[in-house]
């Protein structure tokens, strides 16, 4: 009873005057004489205090950021306390499962780097001008000159993520601007190939549709009474059997030479008189661009006196820039939206590839044949195109923002996992879909990075450019 009475004594003591004094070291601590063994317990916990271990490092005796590792003074003259590896919470191992530490084994601290990444290093702890604790290097972690080591909490609060690189199929829809424009094949004048006088035009006018053989205007002409006449007087001949079969084709042929009519040629056989005018009929099925005929007008040979049409098929002339012209082939398909028809689109293929550029904007051209029954397509209407581009055999892909583009080279950020990471050069192919082909440098198994490899990007340069300083400061 005596016993525990004394030992409770002794607690408080310690507690209430002379704890303060065992952690600081004291040694004026003044304790009763009749507690036995008291003195004995505050020499140990004293002893215990100042640590043990050899001195790894002397520190400021005034708290600063100061450190050195042979004994120094500070300003005041006062000296460094000495730090002994007990006492350095850096050098304590941490706890370890009983069946992983024979397994593992302590790890030895090598040396003690540059929180900033800068090329310095140190061989016991120390801080930078910052006050930033140098970070520890243990065997087997050492960075080579490729990787780039990342903290974990930089990754997190950097919201870095990696995904792996894939075969997938890349399509890449390439979208552009257009018009719409006619047929070439599908456009017809009419003109007349000798000097004659309009004496009437029909009920037509531009704008409007007109099928092949319908009437356009009545002409007449010398030259085209003189061979009526002329053929009149052949067919008469060869009635009676006074002129050869030679000459009424020559007859006939003079006719067809004046672009004359089958129709009216037909009915100056069939009534042997010389019309005095010739109705004159449309070429083809379409639509009337223009008309320059009037009443009662003279018009030369070669002068265009209708324009007409056919627009049951027309064409996109679609634009695309120089550097998508490789993507695109003859035969491919496209869709075609008026951007004046909202919801409507046509459906075509490439026909042409034009095989010159437009220096002023750099620019290449395709043309798509459309279908146009309905005539809805006008030209010159606006219209913007869609292109399927790719192919669907599968490729090596990568997210588009993993590649970091510099112009000059590609590179993406290879994941070692544990906060290592491995700055590649690759070679870029199609880009389509969000992704972009890879077709040197990665293989299917690897990890890439695809959010904030802006930041291990900078780290990994500013590593390169230091140690490639601190090598050029070594070598003299």
């Amino acid at each position: 009873m005596k016993a525990m009475f004394r030992s409770l004594i002794l607690v408080l003591a310690l507690a209430g005057v002379g704890l303060a004094g065992v952690m600081a070291g004291r040694s004026d601590l003044v304790l009763p004489d009749w507690l036995p063994g008291a003195r004995a317990s505050v020499a140990k916990a004293s002893a215990e205090s100042a640590g043990n271990g050899p001195i790894i490092y002397y520190r400021d005796p005034d708290g600063l950021a100061a450190f050195s590792a042979v004994p120094a003074k500070s300003s005041a003259g006062k000296d460094y306390l000495p730090v002994r590896a007990s006492e350095d919470i850096q050098f304590e191992k941490p706890p370890a499962a009983p069946d992983q530490a024979a397994a593992s084994g302590p790890k030895r601290i090598k040396f003690y780097r540059n929180p900033m990444g800068l090329p310095d290093t140190s061989p016991s702890p120390k801080k930078d001008s910052m006050g930033m604790d140098y970070l520890p290097v243990f065997d087997g972690e050492e960075e080579d000159g490729n990787t780039v080591k990342v903290s974990a909490g930089k990754l997190q609060k950097a919201g870095v993520r990696s995904e792996p690189v894939e075969f997938a199929p890349l399509s890449m829809p390439l979208r552009a601007p257009g018009t719409i424009q006619l047929d070439e094949r599908r456009v017809s004048v009419v003109a007349l190939r000798f000097e004659g006088f309009v004496e009437a035009v029909e009920n037509v006018t531009t704008g409007g549709a007109v099928r092949k053989g319908q009437p356009l205007m009545r002409i007449y002409g010398p030259a085209l009474s003189s061979a009526a006449a002329e053929y009149v007087s052949v067919l008469n001949g060869r009635a009676d059997g006074a002129i050869p079969a030679q000459a009424l084709k020559g007859a006939r042929r003079r006719l067809e030479n004046l672009a004359v009519p089958d129709a009216a040629v037909s009915a100056i056989e069939r009534t042997r008189e010389v019309p005095v005018a010739i109705t004159w009929p449309a070429p083809q099925d379409g639509v009337i661009l223009e008309r320059t005929a009037v009443n009662g007008m003279r018009a030369a040979p070669g002068d265009v006196l209708f324009r007409v049409a056919d627009t049951s098929v027309v064409w996109a002339q679609i634009d695309l820039a120089e550097r998508d012209l490789g993507m695109v082939a003859v035969g491919q398909e496209v869709t075609v939206s008026p951007r004046g028809m909202r919801g409507k689109t046509f459906a075509g293929k490439i026909a042409l590839v034009y095989p010159q550029i437009n220096k002023e904007t750099r620019t290449g051209r395709i043309r798509v044949e459309l279908a146009n029954p309905d005539g809805a397509l006008m030209p010159d209407m606006y219209v913007e195109a869609q292109i399927a581009t790719g192919s669907e055999k599968p490729v090596l892909t990568v997210v588009d923002s993993a590649v970091i583009d510099s112009g000059a080279r590609q590179i993406v950020l290879i994941d070692k996992g544990e906060g290592r990471f491995e700055p590649r050069e690759v070679k870029i192919g199609r880009r389509g879909a969000g992704r972009v082909e890879i077709m040197e440098g990665v293989a299917a198994e690897d990890k890439v990075v695809v959010s904030a490899n802006f930041l291990i990007d900078a780290e990994s340069n500013l590593k390169a450019a230091l140690q490639g300083l601190d090598s050029g400061e070594k070598q003299p």
